[in-house]
């Protein structure tokens, strides 16, 4: 417990999933916690749950998609804790699935822009405030999905979730001097709202259950805790990496 103390944390798709299980997980070990997401009353609910296990958090609602909503995020960090140490950057979106050929240019742009083109703007203005306290930690959701294992059929997911990856070593590479760690986590199939939509009958939650190693999938908090081990100053080495935590899809295709 308290490996976050002191820490302020913004955390992204905060409002169910993996990203509402590190926000509690964040607060629980200390750290005061911006939660964001689209879903005011989601985020609401939230910072109640937190506050009510005697943590601290507030909540900014809006579009990961606009650059201002980041720079908003931010100034809710250092306005109201008066610093940034951790961003965990998990918004994220399937994007329009389907036969690639049939995929329109939209689709395509919408999912490179809510998986990729936000985590740079978001990573772009949390670094800045990094720097200004002699460092930090940013972690990306990424998947296993397009680096160890492909699907047919959500080539705009893969390919967005894939550039990540690069972004993560980029930054950094760019970065490190100064104090500022990047990491990204490749979930396997967790236990969300997304994975439900997606596997919405028995058979086909029984084919990617049977894709992991371990014959199950994830709940959100162990995905949590991967995310607060790169957080913490346990990580303080740990730097530029693509951290599998898929229960050995990447190992297995039966």
């Amino acid at each position: 417990m308290n490996r976050l103390n002191n820490k302020v944390a913004i955390v992204t798709g905060a409002s169910s999933g993996i990203g509402r299980a590190t926000a509690k997980l964040f607060a629980a070990e200390g750290a005061k916690v911006v939660v964001g997401a689209r879903r005011q009353a989601e985020l609401d609910s939230l910072v109640a749950e937190i506050k009510a296990e005697g943590g601290d958090a507030v909540a900014v609602a809006g579009d990961v998609r606009s650059e201002n909503y980041h720079k908003a995020l931010v100034a809710a960090a250092v306005t109201n804790y008066g610093k940034l140490d951790i961003a965990f950057n998990n918004a994220g979106t399937l994007g329009e699935a389907g036969p690639s050929t049939a995929v329109s240019e939209a689709g395509f742009s919408d999912a490179l822009a809510i998986n990729l083109t936000a985590s740079f703007l978001a990573a772009k203005h949390q670094i800045a405030a990094m720097v200004e306290n002699g460092g930090g930690s940013v972690i990306f959701t990424s998947t296993f999905v397009g680096y160890s294992f492909a699907f047919p059929g959500v080539a705009a997911y893969a390919a967005s979730k894939a550039g990540l990856i690069g972004l993560t070593q980029a930054l950094a590479a760019e970065f490190g001097q100064q104090g500022v760690r990047v990491n990204a986590i490749l979930p396997g199939a967790v236990d969300t709202d997304m994975y439900r939509d997606m596997n919405d009958t028995a058979e086909k939650q029984s084919f990617v259950t049977n894709l992991h190693a371990l014959k199950r999938v994830a709940a959100p908090e162990e995905l949590a805790r991967s995310v607060l081990y790169l957080a913490s100053d346990d990580a303080s080495f740990v730097t530029g990496t693509a951290s599998l935590v898929d229960g050995g899809a990447s190992i297995t295709r039966t």
